[in-house]
């Protein structure tokens, strides 16, 4: 599994790439977690709007900081709405 953080490093990406963190490890998944901070890179997915969660190259949450339960039901199904 690939995860990606999609941000300028704020307060708000550096809480999503927490809750990233924390599900995974509590489903006992080890991906690949990476930040993105460029600007063009952030736009190349398409996102407006950050912080942005991407599982498999896909956006899954962009322009808030879902609840950690919620990102845990992300990664567990894989990728997801």
């Amino acid at each position: 599994m690939d995860i990606k953080i999609l941000g300028s490093g704020c307060r708000k990406c550096i809480t999503l790439e927490d809750h990233a963190r924390k599900g995974a490890a509590e489903l006992g998944l080890q991906p690949s977690i990476e930040t993105i901070h460029d600007p063009v890179a952030i736009a190349g997915y398409g996102v407006m709007r950050t912080p942005a969660l991407v599982i498999d190259e896909r956006v899954v949450v962009a322009g808030r900081v879902p609840a950690a339960d919620e990102v845990r039901s992300l990664l567990s199904s894989g990728s997801a709405p």
